[in-house]
């Protein structure tokens, strides 16, 4: 919920902005509804209302029809759109239209109503649209006294757990990596792509953080989403669903919009779904991992379909694929692409051995020695001992952000030689301000990026994890420098300005803090 002070010579007014949640069945409501309040505090405010309705990413012109004393429709198709509000509006053009003078003490409302293929329903106002904003306060401080963590920066993690909570699909539990499309990622170039899916190399990392937060409730409700949604493809996993779990999500561009900040194209859908990235497979299974540990057995289903990924694993670790960036252009043999496919097998013995699925004589064999080779692999190709660091792909000379989450995930302890040379090449190579870029350009696309935002995060876990406190603290507080006046983040920083580049906001960076706190909080025991 978010509250807007305005100030003007004449006196000021707060306008409430909310998505009221009804979880309870208390009446017949919309399950869609934004809902505006705004309140004269001091003096008078003349306050102007105006609604334009563009659906279809403006590929639709529509002009409203008034339905009396029930308020102003849109129609299109077998959608909705009502709108209810007590300030009297008139039709401009194609635009709706109102002016309100308010005094202090005097309240408005307008409430946008949509629906898709069922009933439309009028939400009233007045008394019920107080009842539903109380409803839904005391429904967020509920759900936010549930977070377990308690340290120093308890503000700044509940802020990004409401973040995934509100990313979150509510009838699966599916969480996207934003809720907008082609926001730049170097403005004014053409680094724009279509963010509202959800993505299988997020698993791991999301799992843990909501899990360490306290809500398991939506971890394993995500982790049951993505069991579900894989069976379409499985034993082979897919980049990326949409929240239905569909697989084909055709990318087109709009070329009737300019873009932000005239940054084109603008795409919806994402051609990355028919990318091979192997380190899919060890975030599923680090996910599982984690959500079960220490809870029995895994159906009988789910084991026998993280057992699947197992055996995909063994079958093509060796193979080359697009990186957990989503790189468009020629496969190569990602190193961390690699040490996921470990992962994936590791954490499938581990499973085994809590009780938590069964695998034969022969299966426990089978991961052990591509393990073992996996791991040879990466030490002996992934590792340039000129260098003195880890690099992006085997037999390579470049550095990749993504190395660092090698402690992140077990597979190197922080403090390891290798673990700390990796570190600051890295930093050496892709540090700038106090901030990380995600690989050294090799993309081929046009534009310079910005930072990577949750890269940041995750050298604050190797810092924490190695038992740098004061370190970690120090680039913590500087990283949540970069959040906007609402502490959220997108999924890039420019490097020059500290602006957010990119879909916002971005669960994957949200997570990253999330984890680089509770990192921090472990170390300190």
């Amino acid at each position: 919920m978010l509250e807007t002070d305005f100030t003007t010579d004449s006196g000021s007014a707060r306008l409430l902005d909310l998505m009221p949640i009804d979880d309870g069945g208390h009446a017949l409501r919309p399950m869609r509804e934004v809902l505006r309040a705004v309140e004269g505090m001091v003096g008078t405010v003349e306050v102007e209302l105006r609604l334009e309705v563009r659906p279809d990413y403006a590929r639709r012109n529509l002009r409203p029809r008034r339905r009396g004393p029930l308020g102003w429709c849109y129609v299109w198709g077998n959608e909705v759109l009502v709108v209810h509000t007590d300030i009297e509006l008139r039709l401009e053009g194609d635009a709706l239209v109102g002016t309100v003078t308010l005094g202090a003490g005097e309240r408005r409302y307008v409430s946008l109503a949509y629906t898709k293929g069922d009933p439309a329903i009028l939400p009233p106002l007045g008394r019920d649209a107080e009842e539903r904003i109380a409803r839904t306060i005391a429904w967020w401080r509920d759900w936010t006294q549930r977070c377990c963590y308690d340290g120093p920066w308890r503000e700044e993690v509940l802020r990004s757990v409401v973040t995934l909570k509100l990313l979150t699909y509510a009838l699966s539990g599916a969480i996207v990596a934003a809720p907008t499309t082609s926001l730049p990622e170097a403005i004014g170039k053409g680094r724009n792509w279509d963010y509202r899916y959800c993505w299988l190399r997020d698993a791991g990392l999301t799992t843990q953080a909501l899990l360490t937060t306290g809500y398991h409730e939506e971890a394993h409700a995500f982790l049951d989403w993505m069991l579900h949604a894989t069976r379409l493809t499985w034993p082979e996993l897919q980049v990326m669903y949409d929240v239905f779990g569909r697989t084909r999500l055709h990318e087109y561009e709009l070329v009737h919009l300019a873009g932000y900040a005239a940054s084109r194209p603008v795409r919806i859908g994402n051609a990355a779904y028919r990318q091979r990235q192997l380190d899919i497979y060890g975030e599923v299974v680090t996910a599982a991992h984690a959500a079960v540990a220490g809870n029995g057995r895994l159906d009988s289903e789910s084991a026998r379909m993280l057992t699947g990924l197992g055996d995909v694993v063994c079958r093509q670790w060796r193979e080359s694929d697009s990186s957990i960036w989503e790189v468009r252009g020629p496969l190569r043999h990602y190193t961390f692409s690699k040490v996921m496919c470990w992962a994936a097998l590791d954490g499938l013995l581990k499973l085994h051995d809590d009780g938590a699925l069964v695998l034969s004589s022969a299966k426990v064999d089978g991961f052990g020695r591509e393990r073992a080779a996996i791991e040879q692999a990466i030490e002996q190709r992934g590792f340039n001992a000129v260098l003195g660091s880890y690099t992006s792909v085997l037999d390579g000379d470049k550095v990749d952000a993504s190395l660092l989450l090698m402690a992140c995930i077990g597979y190197k302890d922080a403090g390891d030689p290798r673990m700390r040379a990796t570190y600051d090449r890295i930093h050496q190579r892709l540090g700038h301000n106090g901030l990380l870029h995600r690989y050294e350009r090799f993309d081929g696309m046009d534009g310079v990026e910005g930072a990577f935002g949750i890269c940041g995060f995750w050298a604050i876990d190797n810092l924490a994890k190695r038992g740098d406190l004061d370190a970690a603290e120090r680039r913590f507080r500087h990283m949540l420098s970069f959040a906007n006046d609402l502490g959220l983040f997108a999924e890039e920083i420019d490097i020059a300005s500290g602006a957010a580049l990119g879909n916002f906001p971005q669960a994957f960076t949200h997570v990253g803090l999330i984890n680089a706190a509770v990192a921090i909080e472990r170390a300190r025991g």
